[in-house]
């Protein structure tokens, strides 16, 4: 499987977005910095991802983005395919390249689910979780 540099891009700005979510609305200028996004390229995601109901957004000088349901039901697989289409392996023959008692296509569909249940069932919330516990561990005690 290979995930789009706007595919990346869009996984970590949700991933922002999920973990300052009790925040008000964050602007674009803000994920793209902390997410070392470039801020147009990040305008056009947002805007994508808005589009598919995952995202809101607030105008004014208060205003920015904020998602649009809970992190808890939104998934890895939900946003890679709204931006970048059917999760698959990143390159498969065709049936017609393939002779006819060929393993490969059983295989190929196995590889296939597999990722898909992976990435249906991580959502940002657990990504936000997972995240927070690693950074407590590498957290130096210095006390004596």
């Amino acid at each position: 499987m290979e995930v789009s540099v706007k595919g990346e891009y869009a996984l970590r700005a949700v991933f922002d977005l999920a973990c300052h979510q009790q925040e008000q609305p964050i602007k674009i200028a803000k994920i793209a910095e902390r997410q070392q996004i470039p801020q147009k390229f990040l305008e056009l995601i947002l805007s994508q991802l808005k589009q598919g109901g995952f995202l809101s957004s607030r105008r004014g000088a208060e205003g920015g983005y904020f998602l649009a349901r809970p992190a808890e039901s939104i998934t890895i697989g939900d946003i890679l395919r709204h931006i970048d289409g059917p999760i698959a392996p990143a390159r498969r023959l065709q049936q017609d390249d393939l002779p006819e008692d060929s393993p490969f296509p059983e295989l190929w569909e196995k590889v296939e689910r597999a990722l898909s249940s992976v990435l249906d069932r991580m959502s940002f919330a657990d990504l936000v979780v997972r995240w927070k516990e690693n950074r407590a561990k590498r957290v130096v005690n210095w006390q004596i």
